[in-house]
């Protein structure tokens, strides 16, 4: 069971070893790197590629680790018993099940997303621990062991907004996204982007790279603010002469795609100033 990419995903050698070293030691794969560098799209591409079903678990700020497992809902099973529903005497009519239990209880090998573990509370990962392990966990309201019948795939993604608990990181196989170098960007955007004209591309390209280097960013825009950057050039038929002339100015045609805070924009209509009063 080797992962390769796919036609619709290029991963980089150094993910195609993590993917498969992740696999071949049965521990999770904790995926880190900027918002928008595929971290997410890597589990739908690894389960494509390797043809197993997918199971998606993605955490909030108010997400438990209780409920990857199981919920109990003795709200329903107490309006019920008022209403005299015989349902109330077996207990496993309330227990739903979640991710997890789904992804152990599959008839075949899956793969489990948990996307952006550091968005929950920091005892969340620390609450996995033992299930994600052992492949197993005790449900106390029915006195059931659920273990996994196949061990699944887990790829867990992080974008860094908190530091994860040693304990955790312990029991993964880690790997960075970085952000691609130019010739791998443009193989990624030949996939989503078969038809562009190389003029533009090398222009688009150059002043991208340009913008993601200014000193002061707050944000830097990702691969996929590039792509949805490419799409809205090709659909305003813009020419590698009007990105250079906008270059001329600082701010960028469509720059809305690339900048997403205001403090960004701010910056490059500065730029943007200085540059016409030299001018």
């Amino acid at each position: 069971m080797q992962f390769s990419g796919t036609d619709r995903y290029i991963a980089s050698p150094d993910l195609m070893v993590a993917v498969n070293a992740a696999v071949a030691l049965e521990r999770p794969l904790l995926v880190k790197g900027e918002p928008g560098t595929g971290k997410t799209e890597l589990a739908r591409q690894v389960a494509q590629s390797l043809g197993l079903p997918m199971i998606e678990w993605h955490v909030k700020s108010t997400t438990k680790a209780q409920q990857g497992l199981y919920e109990y809902d003795a709200v329903s099973r107490l309006r019920d018993s008022q209403l005299g529903d015989a349902r109330v005497h077996d207990v496993s009519n309330y227990i739903r099940h979640g991710k997890l239990w789904q992804a152990f209880d599959a008839d075949q090998k899956v793969v489990l997303l948990i996307d952006e573990v550091d968005k929950a509370d920091i005892e969340f990962p620390n609450d996995l621990l033992q299930e994600l392990d052992r492949m197993e966990f005790h449900v106390y309201e029915t006195g059931q062991t659920i273990t996994a019948r196949h061990r699944p795939i887990v790829i867990i993604t992080s974008n860094n907004e908190k530091e994860l608990p040693d304990a955790f990181l312990r029991r993964c196989f880690f790997h960075y996204i970085r952000f691609p170098d130019p010739q791998t960007l443009r193989q990624i955007i030949a996939v989503h982007h078969p038809n562009i004209k190389e003029a533009l591309l090398t222009a688009a390209l150059t002043q991208f790279y340009e913008l993601r280097e200014t000193p002061g960013l707050k944000k830097k825009p990702s691969t996929s603010e590039v792509l949805d950057w490419l799409k809205l050039l090709l659909a305003e038929d813009l020419t590698p002469e009007d990105l250079r002339q906008s270059g001329k100015d600082a701010l960028p045609r469509l720059h809305g795609a690339l900048l997403k805070t205001e403090a960004d924009v701010h910056l490059f209509e500065r730029l943007a100033f200085m540059a016409r009063g030299r001018g």
